[in-house]
């Protein structure tokens, strides 16, 4: 084996191992409940919570998919990261502290499905089992994509099959959240998010270093296409729009405002919010960084790239050394498995708690109800490979996809049921049935503008999605009977709480 391969396999084998020895630990330092196996006991500290919510969130796209874009097509890019910039500091400003607060105020809910079920005391059980399934098809569905990203990378990098991709990555991350849970999940996350961090100021500086610097690469890609330094190149007002709204996906993803259930109090929101946002805003300029510099060094270098969600990979080949280069890969690796655990953990909980104790066995003590729920980590992992079985498949696109239906379907809910005291049961649901469908149905369902552009690709779903939804909520709550007396007194001690 070359010297190359070997340095790269001995910085992924050592990142690895680290993984799993953070799973080993959580395993005996967690308690062996649902709280303590779902939400790690609620005691998270704000260094972690932020994190561990920022590495949960950007998963492959981070390193893959939105340099792709920025080397495709140029600074309009930039719209994206605006819009995920702005979401994410609107969800830390108006969801953390009620989320954290209200969730225990709610009888202790562990999942996003309790806290619907116990937010309006609903008895007939509909809010949960429709949100349930809300989590299992579009979590499996981003799940999917998350894996792609492995693939991708062993098969570009490492020179194996991209099927040996996917089953490597899905093994370590089952690994270790098979074992240790929620809290080797966020562990996991906080040393992965480091790891992120360094690359995505590592990998841009080095490139533009190489490139003669920011003023040289701006000019080579500027002779390439001056349309790319154009933010506004080929956009139109809903294109720009659609761009935006990736924001509002945030106040509505289970695997990233479960960090604020777990959080150890509201009180910890500020500083959690200041660490994750400077990690987000440094991350994001590094991404689009590194696409934008992709584009100047492969007219440079003359080198052919099929795949433009590989600029990242090409860079550590080329411009570091064996072992820098490995640690390089972990970052993808780590932005990839940071969010596939955090996915798995949220969809087994759903499982466990919403579908197995709910209906099979409603009497299951703790430990069945995690063993359930270990036992859910592996089937969700076995289905999702097999969908992320397609090689071609677009981790920007799949990730859109999913983002958009958790967008539509909770982003509405989680907001105005923390906001909104008069909501009542009849509103959460027609919501987010509502939002579902829409996004279900402007993305798959065939339908085009006159001028034969798919709906999708016009104006992004979330829009619609989380409009329809919106008006759902109010419609349906203002027509039907006000919440009950007890419904509001907890909303109102969730409130006083916060005010506190």
């Amino acid at each position: 084996m070359n010297g190359v391969s070997s340095g790269v396999l001995i910085s992924l084998g050592a990142y690895f191992l680290v993984m799993i020895g953070i799973g080993i630990y959580a395993y005996f330092k967690q308690a062996n409940d649902t709280e303590g196996y779902m939400l790690g006991g609620r005691n998270l500290g704000p260094a972690v919570t932020a994190l561990s919510a920022g590495a949960s969130d950007m998963s492959g796209w981070l390193l893959l998919g939105l340099p792709g874009a920025m080397y495709t097509s140029g600074v309009v890019s930039a719209w994206i990261a605006i819009g995920l910039t702005l979401g994410a500091f609107f969800n830390y400003i108006l969801v953390a502290p009620r989320l954290r607060v209200y969730t225990e105020v709610a009888d202790n809910a562990i999942t996003l499905p309790d806290y619907f079920a116990n937010r309006f005391e609903d008895k007939s059980h509909m809010l949960r089992v429709i949100s349930a399934v809300v989590i299992i098809l579009f979590f499996t569905v981003y799940t999917a994509a998350s894996l792609v990203g492995g693939g991708k990378l062993f098969e570009s990098s490492l020179n194996l099959s991209y099927s040996t991709g996917l089953w490597v990555t899905a093994g370590v991350v089952v690994a270790y959240t098979l074992f240790g849970g929620f809290l080797a999940v966020s562990m996991t996350d906080f040393v992965q998010g480091v790891i992120m961090l360094f690359a995505m100021v590592i990998v841009p500086i080095v490139a533009f270093t190489d490139l003669g610097g920011v003023s040289a690469t701006t000019e080579a890609v500027r002779n390439i296409d001056p349309s790319m330094l154009n933010i506004t190149t080929g956009m139109t007002i809903f294109g720009i729009i659609s761009l935006l709204a990736w924001g509002l996906g945030y106040f509505g993803q289970p695997h990233i405002i479960v960090r604020f259930m777990a959080i150890r109090s509201f009180k910890d929101v500020p500083t959690a919010r200041n660490i994750g946002m400077s990690w987000m805003i440094v991350s994001l300029i590094g991404s689009l960084a590194t696409g934008f510099a992709g584009r100047a060094y492969v007219q440079k270098t003359a080198m052919t790239i099929d795949d433009p969600e590989t600029i990242f990979l090409v860079f550590t080949q080329f411009l570091f050394t064996p072992l820098v280069s490995g640690f390089l890969l972990a970052a993808i690796l780590a932005a990839i498995m940071s969010t596939i655990s955090s996915q798995l953990l949220v969809v087994s909980s759903s499982l466990t708690k919403d579908v197995y104790k709910l209906f099979f066995d409603r009497d299951a003590p703790e430990a069945r109800q995690v063993m359930v729920g270990r036992i859910s980590v592996v089937l969700v992992a076995l289905v999702s490979i097999f969908l992320a079985s397609d090689p071609d498949s677009s981790v920007l696109s799949l990730v859109s996809h999913a983002w958009a239906g958790f967008g539509s379907a909770f982003a509405p809910l989680v907001l105005f049921s923390l906001t909104w005291r008069r909501m009542n049961r009849n509103g959460a649901v027609a919501g987010m049935v509502v939002g579902a469908l829409t996004v279900i149905l402007w993305i798959y369902g065939g339908f085009t503008t006159p001028d034969g552009t798919p709906l999708n690709d016009w104006l992004y779903g979330i829009v619609p999605g989380f409009l329809f939804s919106t008006i759902a909520i109010f419609a349906v709550s203002l027509m039907t009977g006000e919440p009950k007396p007890s419904i509001t007194a907890k909303f109102e001690e969730m409130e006083s709480i916060i005010k506190e």
